[in-house]
Formats: structure tokens, sequence, C-alpha cells
């Protein structure tokens, strides 16, 4: 019998989004001058402050308000009828030395040797229903709030966006789990108030089905045989949406790992990832399992695979390896011999995962918003300022998880 499956993202301007951001351009600025910083950094946001708190071990100091209103800017919260502006809001930080305790877990005379920074479980998943691995769900709520940003910041065709907004896609699969059309679409977005309120809304939705859907499956020929006639929009469904940002919701560091991850495919340890270096297993091993999820399904051991590590909390060696691959495995092992192959191929102490996807530079930005699995791979140069003026220039590689660059490996390994 059919189902029904759904995904929700939101946009750069969600309060837990600009909390995000935040922390992770912490973090970036940490590492551009000093790759050994230990950081874990959260972000509150609310209406007209921001609040930084968390633990440091760097060897460089820097002007963090100037970071966040940067990024707060950047983001598009810049007049003050938003009640939360880059110009004007309140920064406090209340950041202060990381623990002693915890740091003589994590930092080791051999370097091969560095344990984990926290205990706790990590998952990576993968699906060959998309292009780029990821569940087809939240690939088309990300592009739907992608593509409204774009549409902001344009101000040609739709002049009302503000920053803040939400998105949800609906899927119906068929018996033997392939996506056949999209159900339902959920989106909220903040506006400027207008005069008359039903006009408002009919414009709205009006606006956003012929100009923002029209986009979206040009942009993304692959997905356009989904949409049909019968789909049922939800646009702003309480009917007004212009109190909104952190002045209509107190947002925090990692409250969307979610969004973050697979759109409630798979499954999630439970840890978040901006604000953290990647001596935290929370992020780096979030990523290194999807790194071997992609590879995994990419070099067509199956079509859908989830893969969890564990760890404990100073201890190199994961705790354990699993891999599930729900049936679809094309080889004539077990998923718990499949996982014995996998724990060979892949070395998942956290120094051999910092080093083989490159996780000791500012490379977390870029993460902090439409999430941090299924991006594209990227080479880009960036700068950055220390308070002294004195700037800072590197080029990185960004989303280095995705790379399918042991496709060969694992072929080689399995035999296929």
């Amino acid at each position: 019998m059919a189902y029904l499956f759904t995904s929700e993202s939101v946009s750069e301007g969600h309060p837990d989004k600009v909390a995000d951001q935040i922390s992770d351009a912490l973090i970036d600025n940490f590492l551009a001058f000093d790759a050994d910083s230990k950081v874990a950094c959260e972000t509150l946001v609310t209406t007209g402050q921001v609040i930084l708190a968390g633990e440091v071990k760097s060897n460089t100091y820097l002007d963090v308000q100037q970071i966040a209103r940067e990024v707060i800017k950047k983001i598009g919260y810049t007049k003050s009828e938003y009640m939360f502006d880059a110009d004007s809001c309140g920064i406090l930080s209340a950041i202060h030395e990381q623990s002693a305790d915890i740091n003589q877990g994590v930092d080791r005379a051999s370097k091969e040797e560095q344990g984990a920074g926290d205990q706790g479980m990590m998952f990576g998943y993968a699906t060959n229903e998309t292009e780029n691995y990821m569940p087809l769900a939240l690939d088309l709520s990300h592009a739907l709030l992608r593509e409204l940003a774009n549409l902001r910041r344009e101000n040609n065709e739709i002049k009302y966006l503000r920053p803040d907004a939400k998105s949800q896609v609906t899927l119906e699969y068929s018996d033997d789990n392939k996506p056949q059309r999209i159900d339902a679409i959920v989106i909220s977005t903040q506006h400027d108030d207008f005069a008359a309120e039903a006009e408002m809304l009919a414009k709205i939705k009006s606006d956003l089905i012929s100009i923002l859907i029209p986009r979206i499956k040009a942009k993304y020929p692959q997905y356009a045989h989904l949409f049909n006639d019968q789909i049922t929009y939800h646009i702003n469904p309480t009917g007004k949406f212009v109190i909104g940002g952190p002045h209509g919701d107190t947002g925090l560091t990692g409250r969307k790992i979610i969004v973050d991850t697979y759109g409630g495919k798979g499954a999630h340890g439970g840890g978040a990832f901006s604000g953290k270096d990647p001596s935290k297993v929370d992020r780096s091993a979030a990523y290194a399992t999807r790194h071997i999820a992609k590879n995994l399904v990419a070099a067509g051991l199956c079509d859908e695979v989830l893969v969890q590590v564990s760890y404990a909390i100073g201890v190199a060696k994961p705790t354990s390896i699993n891999v599930v691959t729900y049936g679809t495995s094309k080889v004539k092992l077990t998923d718990g011999e499949i996982s014995k192959v996998v724990e060979n191929v892949f070395d998942m102490r956290p120094y051999f995962i910092e080093q083989r996807l490159k996780l000791r530079n500012p490379i977390y930005s870029e993460t902090a918003a439409y999430g941090h699995m299924g991006r594209k791979p990227e080479t880009v140069t960036k700068t950055f300022q220390l308070p002294n003026g004195s700037p800072k220039t590197v080029t990185v590689e960004l989303f280095t998880w995705e790379k399918l660059d042991f496709v060969d490996k694992v072929k080689a390994a399995f035999g296929i």
C-alpha cells in the first residue's frame, strides 16, 4: 500500500539557524587563526539581543561581537522594524576557558591516539533516490527555501519577503519505496505588513505558486515530474507572518538537528553540530558516517544504508560500528559482515577522521543553513580578519564528507 513521508526545512533567517550560523562563524574564525582550537560555542538570539556562551581553548583572540554582527547582516536582519538588527542588537559574550578535565581526555602525546571529545552515537545515511544520495522530501524542502531566499535578495519579482521562513514537503511513495508524487507543500514565510490581510494572503500564495514553484521545477528538472495539479498547498496557513525571526521566537544553537541531517529518514544520535570543533565526535563522526554511507551506495553495495558509530569519551577507537542496508544489499554478506569490512576500509578514530575529511579548516559557516549533508564539495577562498585588522586568506575544501573518493576502495573491499 502506498504511504506518505514528510520532511521540513527552515531558512537562514529562522531564529535557530541564526544562532547556528553565529556559532559556526566563531568556529571558522578560531580555526582560521589557530587550527588546534577547541571550541564549543552556543548562541541565543531573541528580541534585540544575542548571547554567546561556551568553552574555548585557543591561541587567538577574536572580536566575537563584530563576527556576530556580520553574520546577522549577511542573513538580512538590517532593519529596525524587524526588532532584531545587526547594527543595534545587544551582544553579550560569556565564553570562557575549556575544562581541563575534558581536554586531558582529547589531547594525547601521540596525535593518532586523540580521544573522542565526548561519548555518544552518530549516524550517517544515504539513499539512491536522489542524485546527491539524500532523502527526496528533505532535498525539496531545502530547495524551496534556498530559492525563496534568492527571490528575497533579488527583490525583483517579490518585494515583501523577510528573512524567516519554513518549508515542508510530503511525498507519496509506492509499495517498493519509490517516490511517486508530491502530495503537499507547506511554506510559511515572513513578510512586510499589508494594509488588507485577505489581499496579503492571496498575493503571497499566488506569488509562491506562480513564481517560486516554476523556478524550482526549472532549476531541479529531475524533480519536475513529481509536481502535479493535485498538490495541496498550505501557504502561510496562520494568515499573517509579519513578526518573525528572533523577535517572534527565541533561537538557540543546535535545535534543528533533523533539518541539518536527513529530515527524519535513517536515525540521529541526538548531538548537534554547529558551534563544535571537529574534536567533538558529535560533528566529525556524523560527517564521517555520512561519507561512508554515501560511498557505499555510490559503489553499488546497496540502495539505502544507515551507518552507526559510537564512542567513549577520551577513547580513540569506536566502541561500535554498525551498518544497516534495509535488505537492499547487492553482496552475499550479512549486515554484520558488511560492518566488519567497513571498519577495515574507514579508520574511525577521531584524528584520522579529521585528517581524512580536512576538518581542522574554517569550513563550517557554509554548513549552518540548508543542511550539513547532500551539499556540493567545492574549493573556495575565504578571508578572515583579526581585531587588529590583520587579514588572513585561506583556500579550503567545503563538504569533503560528500566526496565520492572511496568508491573504488569500497568496490575493491567487497569485490563489486
